[in-house]
């Protein structure tokens, strides 16, 4: 028997055993799964140095996943959201993934991934209220 434990802020140990108990019965339904992996391609402030946005993505099974997407307001509307997005895609491409994929709110940015030629594959609506989170992907070539 096991007892369930509520933990209002979990744990890192306690996100481990999670992960690396799920991550270890993955591995073993696809064996010949390559590593996975954790990048990031960070934007530094050129006169701090200090990184105040850019992407983070996870490669797991062949696919990217890009978990965070953040280009502070100064920068917005020059590109550098496309160019994030362009050597995320790029490294995705290296590491042969077949695809990229990610989530994004209606008041984050649905029409920028559409204009890269992402695609909706799923909805959340009402998620938060009054907007929906919405699911694209992008199969490269």
């Amino acid at each position: 028997m096991t007892t369930i434990v509520f933990e209002p802020e979990l744990t890192p140990e306690s996100r481990a055993g999670v992960v690396d108990g799920l991550v270890a019965f993955n591995r073993s339904q696809v064996p010949d799964a390559a590593p996975f992996a954790t990048i990031g391609l960070v934007l530094k402030n050129p006169v701090t140095g200090v990184t105040d946005g850019g992407l983070t993505a996870r490669i797991s099974f062949g696919w990217m996943f890009v978990e965070l997407l953040f280009v502070p307001e100064r920068l917005r509307g020059q590109g550098v959201g496309r160019q994030l997005m362009e050597r995320a895609e790029a490294v995705a491409r290296q590491r042969g993934c077949s695809g990229i994929w990610l989530d994004t709110f209606t008041f984050q940015a649905p029409g920028f991934y559409s204009k890269l030629g992402y695609a909706v594959f799923g909805e959340i609506s009402n998620y938060p209220p009054g907007n929906s989170r919405f699911f694209l992907q992008k199969h490269l070539s």
